[in-house]
């Protein structure tokens, strides 16, 4: 008699909990799986605390709700398939600003994450190098090519498009520079138009029309009671065994599987299972795949992340732009690189007593020094320049938190989604029952790292002889 599979999810954020639910879904009926997770808290960059009596998000904020198809995004489907669609609600308020000059303008409308397609309405903010974005007659980009966001925007639209539109917009995602990330991976739309259009603003617009939105319909949604909400019905719905501070620190194939040691250098535990997915991000999964996949390894670890810090404040009554918050040029020479209204962004956080939570995201790639500040240091050099860019003083907050997530953000560098390609075919080629999944890999966001999640899970379940259900 065959025994019930047993399947290892190394790594306990959202998209190694995705994992486990698809298994728990689609995998034969008795199948063991358990969930490892280094630290002693799961869902990873889904961190919802409590500030001044409220629950309030210390990591990713909301989710998209539509996929580049048009249809529901995956996040949006997990929340369903958890009973949790009902809980879903978006933001009242969708206006942000940018800091220019120090002072706040309006996001111009009709760009793509910053990328003009109609240059005059951004010349308030930004003005387009004359005549640079010329039919030459041939696309953009080659076939295969690859290039930054920040070389091909500045060879079409000039300086001051990528330094206030385009930088503050990919810096508000990834932390990072436009001149550093890569267009296929941060822009896979642009990029695919850019192989066909001649110009920029033909490109911009193309991808805009191949996007298919219905008028009025959301863009961003979260969780009335925080996103840990779904976190908490994941491992519910998986039905999985979950070990907390418990680090994985070799996997080693077994001619059957694989063998983990789990815990301490002096007490390990060794576990023998059919299959694992390796949900962490590139460094740590680089560690583990040493062993068994070097040349995998060497591909995966050439991913780096930047490391950010989140200051979150609870204001009494303060005088706030009715806005969703705003971004800031790394021109601008503040330590903040965006900011979000709370409070004024999301309907169900709105208080009575007019009490407001306020959010800045601080750090940006290569300036990881200024997050060796302490904490009310950071958070002081915060509400200072808050304070500024509003141009009224802030009241002094009744409470505070500040979120350090170290290593958080992928920097996806130019050729970065065939690196990953030839390792993923290397990694299925020579070990079928191991898969990497979300932590950065496939994008970011919280519906990349679910498909990422689930898409795993129908790997090793094809690799482990398909679904007896």
């Amino acid at each position: 008699m065959r025994q019930p599979w047993r399947v290892a999810v190394v790594g306990g954020g959202i998209a190694g909990l995705a994992a486990a639910v698809r298994l728990r879904d689609s995998a034969p009926a008795g199948t063991e799986i358990t969930v490892y997770e280094q630290s002693g808290v799961l869902g990873g960059k889904l961190r919802t605390g409590e500030l001044a009596g409220q629950p309030v998000e210390f990591g990713a904020e909301s989710f998209l709700m539509r996929d580049p198809t048009g249809a529901e995004s995956a996040a949006v489907a997990l929340a369903r398939r958890l009973g949790l669609a009902e809980k879903i609600v978006h933001p009242t308020v969708g206006q942000a600003a940018l800091v220019i000059d120090g002072g706040l303008r309006p996001i111009p409308g009709g760009t793509l994450v910053g990328v003009p397609g109609d240059l005059d309405r951004v010349a308030a903010v930004a003005r387009p190098a004359a005549d640079a974005d010329t039919d030459g007659g041939r696309p953009l980009v080659g076939p295969d090519a690859d290039v930054s966001v920040g070389a091909l925007v500045r060879s079409r639209f000039g300086n001051e498009v990528v330094e206030r539109l385009v930088d503050p917009m990919l810096g508000g995602v990834y932390a990072g520079r436009a001149d550093d990330l890569s267009l296929v991976t941060t822009m896979p739309a642009l990029a695919r138009t850019a192989r066909v259009e001649p110009t920029l603003v033909g490109a911009v617009r193309a991808a805009q029309a191949a996007a298919p939105r219905a008028p009025g319909a959301p863009v961003f949604g979260t969780l009335a009671g925080g996103l840990s909400t779904l976190i908490e019905a994941a491992v519910t719905a998986s039905g999985a065994t979950v070990r907390r501070d418990a680090a994985v620190r070799e996997l080693t194939p077994t001619g059957t599987g694989w063998r983990l040691t789990v815990g301490p250098t002096r007490d390990p535990q060794l576990v023998d299972v059919d299959a694992v997915v390796l949900a962490v991000p590139a460094r740590p999964a680089a560690r583990l795949l040493a062993g068994p996949a070097p040349a995998v390894a060497a591909g995966v670890g050439a991913l780096d992340y930047a490391s950010v810090a989140l200051v979150t404040m609870a204001l009494p009554q303060p005088r706030l732009p009715e806005l969703s918050g705003f971004l800031v040029p790394s021109t601008e020479g503040l330590l903040i690189k965006a900011a979000t209204f709370f409070t004024t962004k999301w309907g169900h956080l709105r208080r009575p007593d007019g009490l407001a939570l306020v959010r800045a995201s601080v750090g940006r790639y290569g300036e990881e020094a200024h997050l060796q500040r302490p904490d009310a240091d950071l958070a002081a050099t915060v509400h200072r320049e808050l304070s500024a860019v509003l141009g009224t003083p802030l009241p002094a907050p009744v409470d505070g938190h500040v979120q350090r997530w170290g290593g958080a953000l992928p920097q996806y560098a130019p050729g970065h989604a065939d690196r990953l390609a030839a390792a993923r075919t290397a990694l299925r080629a020579a070990h079928p029952t191991l898969v990497l999944a979300g932590a950065g890999y496939d994008g970011v966001g919280i519906p990349v790292c679910v498909r990422s999640g689930e898409t795993a899970a129908e790997e090793i379940i094809t690799a482990l002889g398909g679904s007896a259900r």
